[in-house]
C-alpha cells in the first residue's frame, strides 16, 4: 500500500480535489464499462444472432476476469506503485475497445467476432481491476491513510457516475456509427486517460511485508459473500435489463441503467453519515432490504415504470453496502 504524503491538513475543497484529480482515471476504465453496457446484449441476442446465455456470458467474463485478477493488482500496486498499475489497467480498456473493432469488422462470422467480443471482455475486466485497485491505492497515498474512506467513497461515486453517463452514450454512439464507432469511443476514452496519467508524479510503493492472501481472505469471507450476494442484483440488472425490456416490447432500458447508477451516487450523498450514526450492520440490513424489494418489483414488472422504479430502489440499497459492511 502506498506511504502517505507528509504535508499540512489539507481543507475539504482541496482534499476532494486531490481525491477527484486521481479518481478520476477509475472514472474513465467505468465509462469505458458503461458504454457498451446496454449495447453488448441486444448485439449479441439480436444482431449476432446467439441465445441468451452467450449475451449474459459475454457481459460476466468481464466481472469474472476482474474478480481472478484482483488479488494480482494489489500485489503489483505494492510492488510497482499504483501509478504503473493504473497506466496498466487503462491499456486494457484500451485493448478492450479494440477488441470490440476487430468483433465488428469480423461480423460476417459471427463464431469470430464472439471470440473477440469474449477476448475484448475478459482484458476490460483485467484492466478495470489494475485501473480501480490503483486509483484507490494512488489516491490514499496522495492525501494519506487518514482519508481512506473518503477516497473509498469518491471512487464509489464516479464509478457509477461513469456508468449512468455511458450507458445512455454507448446507445446513441451505437445508433450513430455502429460497434465500430463506439469502440473507438472507447479507445479515444481510454488513450485520454492514460495521457493524463502518465506526467503525474508517483507515489512510494509500500516497503512492508505483504500479507498472505489466504490470510486476507480469512479475514474477511463473510463480509465478502455478503457483499457478494448483494452485488448479484446488479450483476442481473446490468447484464439482463436490456433482455428484459426488448422481451417486453419496452424502450429507454439504458436509462434504467443510468437511474440505477444515478440512485447508486445519489444515495451516497445524500446519507454520507449514515453508516456512523446508526452503525454498519444497520445499514447493511435496510439496503439489503430495499435492494430486495427493488428487485422483486422489477422482476413482477407489467410496465416500464415499475421496472424503473424497482431498478431505482434497488441501485438505492446496493449503493451503501460496501462501505456499510468496510467499517
Amino acid at each position: 500500500m502506498p506511504e502517505p504524503v507528509a504535508e499540512p491538513a489539507l481543507n475539504g475543497l482541496r482534499l476532494n480535489l486531490r481525491i477527484v484529480s486521481i479518481v478520476m482515471f477509475n472514472f474513465a476504465s467505468y465509462l469505458t464499462i458503461g458504454l457498451p453496457l446496454a449495447v453488448l446484449p441486444g448485439y449479441v441476442h439480436d444482431v449476432m444472432g446467439f441465445s441468451a446465455f452467450w449475451a449474459g456470458l459475454v457481459i460476466s467474463l468481464q466481472y469474472f476476469a476482474t474478480l481472478l485478477s484482483r488479488p494480482h493488482a494489489g500485489r503489483y500496486a505494492d510492488l510497482l506503485g499504483p501509478k504503473k498499475i493504473v497506466v496498466f489497467g487503462l491499456c486494457g480498456c484500451f485493448l478492450s475497445g479494440l477488441g470490440y473493432l476487430t468483433a465488428g469488422l469480423t461480423a460476417s462470422l459471427p463464431v469470430i467476432s464472439l471470440l473477440l467480443l469474449c477476448l475484448g471482455r475478459v482484458i476490460l475486466g483485467i484492466g478495470q481491476s489494475f485501473a480501480g485497485t490503483g486509483s484507490t491505492l494512488w489516491g490514499v497515498g496522495v492525501v494519506g491513510s487518514l482519508h481512506i474512506g473518503r477516497v473509498i467513497s469518491w471512487n464509489g461515486i464516479v464509478t457509477y457516475g461513469a456508468m449512468a453517463m455511458g450507458a445512455p452514450l454507448g446507445v446513441v454512439f451505437y445508433h450513430w456509427g455502429g460497434l465500430q464507432a463506439l469502440a473507438l469511443i472507447i479507445m479515444a476514452v481510454a488513450l485520454v486517460a492514460i495521457l493524463l496519467a502518465i506526467p503525474r508524479p508517483t507515489v512510494k510503493a509500500s516497503k512492508g511485508k505483504p500479507l498472505p492472501f489466504r490470510a486476507v481472505l480469512g479475514r474477511v469471507w463473510l463480509y465478502g459473500m455478503a457483499l457478494a450476494l448483494a452485488s448479484a442484483g446488479f450483476g442481473v440488472i446490468a447484464t439482463f435489463i436490456t433482455l428484459f425490456y426488448d422481451a417486453k416490447g419496452w424502450d429507454g432500458a439504458a436509462f434504467a441503467l443510468t437511474l440505477f447508477s444515478c440512485a447508486f451516487v445519489g444515495t451516497r450523498l445524500l446519507f454520507p453519515n449514515g453508516i456512523n450514526r446508526i452503525g454498519g450492520l444497520n445499514v447493511a440490513m435496510i439496503c439489503f432490504s430495499v435492494e430486495i424489494i427493488g428487485l422483486l418489483l422489477v422482476g413482477v414488472a407489467t410496465m416500464p415504470w415499475m421496472a424503473k422504479i424497482g431498478v431505482l430502489l434497488a441501485g438505492a440499497g446496493f449503493s451503501l453496502v460496501f462501505p456499510a459492511l468496510g467499517v
